[in-house]
């Protein structure tokens, strides 16, 4: 019985499929490791749910929308134009005629309450408004014209152009013309011409400018006080009496 159990077992052990199952399972565990491929970004953007080929980064935007760092975002323009006095027939058609009036007769309060609006800061308006319109008087008795007052507002023009990131009558300019190209190329000569602009238009143009600046403003941010939270205030319930049966 010894001699016929040894005899099978050398017989399994030299039995040709379990050579070679020993061999393959020997030349496999020699094989190196292949490295997996590197993924493109390309691949990475359509493993984090791009779906269209675009590189994300590591906030999760795609770089394909602009979100690359340095990349220059394009400007709004206004949203009237200079000239637009009764503004645009839509829902604000009652503030741009308000605007308008005030414009015509009383700059120094569309300027205060445009200076209101922008700072949204206590007292802003008496602090514009007053200086305002001093010089606007000053100007008034002396030169005959409201020459003074445009050098304290056009600071404002260029707040406004500066907070909304709305294009400038030099950048306006060179696109519809191309005649401001020299202009476009260094960004601190655009940014010194298109506040000599913002002077320009205040000085020549200074009630349509304030009116443009108040329609803008009433269109992007709301009034300050309407900012205030609600105070709710509770009344005690008044006193209730039984009714006695009879």
């Amino acid at each position: 019985m010894a001699t016929n159990n040894r005899e099978s077992n050398v017989q399994e052990e030299s039995s040709p499929l379990l050579s070679k199952q020993f061999e393959e399972n020997q030349k496999d565990a020699e094989k190196p490791a292949k490295a997996s491929p590197e993924k493109s970004p390309t691949d990475v953007g359509h493993v984090n749910g791009g779906g269209n080929g675009c590189v994300w980064t590591a906030d999760g935007l795609p770089l394909g929308h602009g979100s690359v760092m340095g990349e220059p975002m394009g400007r709004a323009q206004w949203d009237s134009s200079i000239l637009a006095c009764l503004g645009r027939n839509d829902e604000f058609c009652s503030s741009d005629l308000e605007v308008c009036l005030l414009g015509s007769v009383a700059p120094c309060v569309l300027y205060g309450s445009n200076a209101e609006r922008l700072g949204s800061a206590p007292g802003t308006f008496a602090n514009h408004c007053l200086p305002y319109s001093a010089l606007y008087l000053i100007g008034n008795a002396f030169f005959g014209w409201n020459c003074l007052a445009p050098w304290f507002s056009y600071p404002r023009r260029t707040a406004i152009r500066r907070k909304f990131n709305l294009e400038g009558s030099c950048e306006a300019l060179n696109r519809s013309c191309g005649c401001c190209g020299s202009f476009m190329d260094d960004e601190l000569q655009q940014e010194q011409c298109e506040t000599a602009c913002d002077f320009a238009t205040h000085v020549f143009c200074h009630p349509c400018a304030l009116c443009q600046e108040g329609r803008e403003i009433r269109r992007r941010l709301p009034h300050p006080g309407f900012n205030a939270q609600p105070v709710l205030v509770m009344i005690p319930p008044g006193e209730q009496a039984m009714g006695r049966g009879a």
